[in-house]
């Protein structure tokens, strides 16, 4: 059973930057697209970016151009790089496959952005 463990979350003032990884037991991510999810509090989970296994990289609207996904395949880890942090990006990330599967939900990594 593949695990995904999430780091790199923190407390960063607006317009900061922080860097999230996330690493897979196995090596998923040759073979499925990933995405990079949060959920705000009250909020549903959204999708904020996504890699497709060829390598295509898409964005939701509210971090495009702040946000960056990357991959490195021979160690099983995505990241996400964000920028221009806002207030409103506060929220717990997580990374699944794209369409996410119920069984590779890990606990996630909290960011918190002060205004």
């Amino acid at each position: 059973q593949v695990q995904l463990v999430e780091s790199g979350g923190g407390l960063v003032q607006a317009g900061g930057s922080l860097r999230l990884s996330c690493a897979a037991s196995g090596s998923i991510f040759s073979r499925y697209a990933v995405g990079w999810y949060r959920q705000a509090p009250g909020k549903q989970r959204e999708l904020v970016a996504g890699v497709s296994s060829a390598g295509t990289s898409t964005y939701a609207d509210s971090v495009k151009g702040r946000f960056a996904i990357s991959r490195d395949i021979p160690i099983n880890t995505v990241y996400l790089q964000m920028n221009s942090l806002k207030p409103e990006d506060t929220a717990v990330y997580y990374c699944n496959t794209n369409p996410p599967r119920i069984a590779y939900w890990g606990q996630g990594t909290q960011v918190t952005v002060s205004s």
